[in-house]
């Protein structure tokens, strides 16, 4: 094994470089230089909160945690079964989301706004009938709501555990603000603007929320079976049990799935604070010499 200064450099090069892979894609690059170089107003200042939750490693169990919540509403997650090819592509699923993410929140404004644009017209097509003969389509403002408040929330939850340099409370009050700017843009309607009404809304949505046969489906595929090499699945199953352990109390049993307890968990705990390290350390450049 090297040690050298060189070989944690090139482990570190290494693993980044996958990382970013997966999450970015192949357009990555381009895009990475396009959002972060186009010079131009953006919808957040470099201090806003939403900047330092989105540019976190915790994103990553938060996104896993977020896909769980959601799919537990049988119309979106029948909207997300029907038509967005998730369980094909899985990957360019993930890239899109991400890259969506990184442009409203880092992007120029007039990118952000042509972003949200693209997916509103995706929103507009996708509309079908449950098997319980229940309609849906993905641009009802009351099923946005759904998703904004389950990913708001998950994503403030991974960070307030796991994240680098935790905001406190009136920090995450601003980040519901901040998420707030792009919800409304997407076609949400009045969406919370702090901790207390995005429990609120959490809350009102639950009489709703069930696992359907798709959720559980959704739930197998995330958990047992990722579209990961072997040697990926060892930490991919630290950040699976975490991003179970950050949902609702009520949330894992309606999933079939069974939280860590006790010591179990503080050492489950320990290991997706060690996970997080391991890849902020990987996605953060080395500084210049």
């Amino acid at each position: 094994m090297d040690t050298s200064p060189g070989g944690g450099r090139n482990l570190r090069e290494r693993l980044g470089s996958v990382l970013f892979d997966r999450v970015a894609g192949p357009s990555g690059p381009a895009n990475r230089a396009r959002i972060h170089n186009t010079p131009g107003p953006r919808w957040f200042d470099p201090d806003r909160p939403i900047r330092t939750v989105h540019g976190d490693a915790s994103m990553f169990i938060g996104g896993l945690s977020a896909l769980l919540l959601q799919s537990l509403h049988p119309l979106a997650m029948t909207a997300v079964a029907a038509h967005s090819g998730f369980r094909g592509d899985p990957w360019g699923r993930l890239q899109r989301t991400s890259t969506f993410l990184a442009v409203t929140t880092y992007g120029t404004a007039q990118d952000a706004q042509l972003a949200v644009e693209r997916v509103r017209a995706v929103h507009e097509r996708i509309r079908g009938t449950t098997a319980a003969g229940e309609p849906y389509r993905a641009a009802d403002p009351h099923l946005l709501g759904w998703v904004h408040a389950a990913e708001t929330d998950s994503f403030l939850r991974a960070h307030e555990r796991f994240g680098a340099r935790p905001l406190g409370a009136a920090g995450y009050d601003a980040y519901v603000a901040d998420a707030a700017r792009v919800a409304r843009a997407l076609g949400v309607i009045d969406p919370p603007r702090d901790r207390a009404s995005l429990g609120d809304l959490l809350a009102r949505y639950r009489p709703e929320l069930r696992a359907t046969p798709e959720a559980l489906e959704a739930a197998r595929f995330l958990l047992r079976h990722p579209p990961l090499p072997w040697p990926a699945r060892a930490p991919y199953a630290l950040l699976a049990a975490n991003a179970i352990a950050l949902l609702p109390p009520w949330a894992p049993a309606l999933l079939g799935l069974r939280p860590a307890a006790g010591p179990v968990n503080g050492v489950a705990r320990l290991s997706g604070h060690a996970l997080t390290r391991t890849i902020r350390w990987a996605m953060t450049p080395p500084p210049r010499a």
